[in-house]
């Protein structure tokens, strides 16, 4: 059985955020994501989370000046002390919503920069950070994103982010495949599933319809088929959904989840 989480900074955008909780939980969702939980103290989230029987799987360290453009600091000439910080403070937020997992951004590379200079200290501060991971056991993250999204973006195909991996903490690293991303910069999911998701360095999958991403069951991409290759893999983590919904959030899911279940997968 796939089990689904709601991406709270994408789905229910007619609720507030803090009561975007309660809304996956009506839609029986039992786990969420999100992008960044800094604007709240970790106690009004953690009790968010416990009052609607979710667990949180999956939030993003500090960014930089997400506003100005920032996607990540990791790769940054200059930002050491700041990324550093960052990594404290999201393992202090990880600590106490009970998060096991944290994606580190990498950062835009600048058009006339050096690209291999930007993804050394990239590696660097991820070998620093899992070692200050560690003694709290949770597993960073690197994803790879496209570059129609996200222009000048370090990280975008799946074979580089394992090889950072293996290079450094199968342990305390992993790799968080978002497949809407994959398949705009790679395609071939299924045998990237295949491939990938028996080594044990996938720690964490996102989905989104294909190119619009919208509502999975919509686009170019049969995540019925790849949902199900999932559970035939024996993947247990949980699959976020990272897609902005076309309509009301609750009408898409219904939807999607009967397509699904039609296919014979179930969530």
């Amino acid at each position: 059985m796939v089990r689904l989480a709601a991406n709270l900074s994408m789905l229910y955008g007619d609720h507030d955020f803090l009561d975007r909780f309660e809304a996956a939980a009506v839609d029986g969702l039992d786990a969420v994501e999100y992008l960044f939980p800094y604007d709240f103290e970790p106690s009004v989230l953690r009790q968010r989370l416990d009052d609607n029987g979710l667990t949180q799987v999956l939030f993003n360290a500090p960014p930089g000046d997400w506003g100005a453009g920032e996607r990540g600091i990791a790769s940054l000439p200059g930002r050491e002390g700041e990324f550093r910080t960052g990594i404290d403070r999201a393992l202090q937020y990880a600590h106490d919503l009970g998060c096991g997992q944290v994606h580190v951004m990498a950062g835009i590379v600048p058009e006339s920069a050096n690209p291999s200079e930007y993804r050394a200290r990239y590696l660097e501060n991820l070998a620093w950070a899992v070692e200050r991971a560690k003694p709290t056991g949770v597993r960073l993250l690197l994803e790879p994103i496209n570059r129609r999204d996200m222009p000048g973006y370090l990280l975008t195909r799946q074979r580089e982010a394992h090889m950072a991996v293996t290079g450094i903490d199968p342990s305390g690293l992993g790799v968080q495949l978002d497949l809407y991303h994959c398949q705009i910069s790679e395609g071939d999911l299924t045998t990237t599933l295949g491939r990938d998701l028996p080594s044990g360095r996938v720690a964490h999958v996102q989905i989104a319809g294909v190119p619009d991403r919208h509502e999975p069951d919509r686009g170019e991409v049969d995540f019925a088929h790849l949902l199900g290759e999932l559970d035939r893999l024996g993947y247990d983590g949980a699959v976020g959904l990272e897609y902005r919904p076309a309509a009301d959030t609750s009408t898409g899911l219904t939807r999607f989840r009967q397509y699904i279940r039609d296919r014979g997968v179930s969530a």
